[in-house]
């Protein structure tokens, strides 16, 4: 539009002072403002720029780590009402992997804590004969009830069957790229079917960090 105004002298001044602007931009720090404004609020993002090629696997990132307490899980159909109203208070998660037993620890799928929690309070109010000692189940069959057992609660309908799943022989070059790709917040790992852990978003930021020889704790979340 200078050129309709006729000042024309001014446009060598102004490319100059835009590329100056740019280089000094560059010289402090290659990050713009909107990802400052991620890194600042604590956002777990990842960066689709950057390359991860590191030769590690699913297993060394995955927890619970070998001094961590077990992987919290729900079993298809031995827990009660109180036993997963216990689990919910204790822990923070935002969803948990459903077994067919502790001892065997084959997955059975995935539910969100939130679905959860309403589906309880709701079965609570509206469902009669559920209380607290209701044995909760996964599972499309369930066992007739004893005269005078209290009434059993039925989530199956709740369970994602098919979570995203990967084994701990997985090479974190393609956890990283997966979960760039498919957005997901958390994905399992198993080992011929047994669940073995899972891997969030927040491990794989943290794993990166520690890649790039980087504090993994100095990153914080909200």
């Amino acid at each position: 539009k200078l050129e309709r105004t006729g000042g024309l002298e001014y446009i060598v001044p102004l490319m100059a002072a835009a590329m100056t602007s740019k280089w000094v931009a560059d010289a402090i720090g290659r990050e713009g403002i909107y990802d400052a404004h991620i890194r600042l609020n604590g956002y777990p993002f990842l960066e689709a720029k950057e390359e991860f090629s590191h030769k590690t696997l699913a297993m060394d990132v995955m927890r619970p780590r070998h001094s961590d307490p077990a992987l919290t899980v729900l079993t298809q159909d031995s827990m009660t009402v109180e036993d997963v109203e216990a689990i919910v208070n204790e822990t923070t998660y935002s969803g948990y992997p459903v077994v067919v037993s502790r001892e065997s620890q084959r997955l059975v799928g995935f539910i969100l804590r939130r679905d959860l929690v309403i589906s309880i309070e709701s079965a609570r109010k509206k469902q009669e004969g559920i209380v607290s000692s209701s044995v909760i189940y996964f599972t499309d069959h369930c066992p007739p009830l004893p005269p005078g057992s209290p009434s059993m609660l039925k989530l199956r309908s709740l369970l994602d069957l098919s979570p995203f799943t990967v084994t701990d022989q997985t090479p974190m070059e393609i956890v990283v790229d997966i979960f760039r790709k498919l957005g997901l917040r958390q994905c399992l790992v198993t080992h011929n079917g047994k669940l073995l852990g899972i891997i969030t978003k927040k491990d794989v930021l943290k794993h990166i960090a520690q890649m790039a020889n980087q504090d993994p704790d100095s990153i914080l979340f909200n």
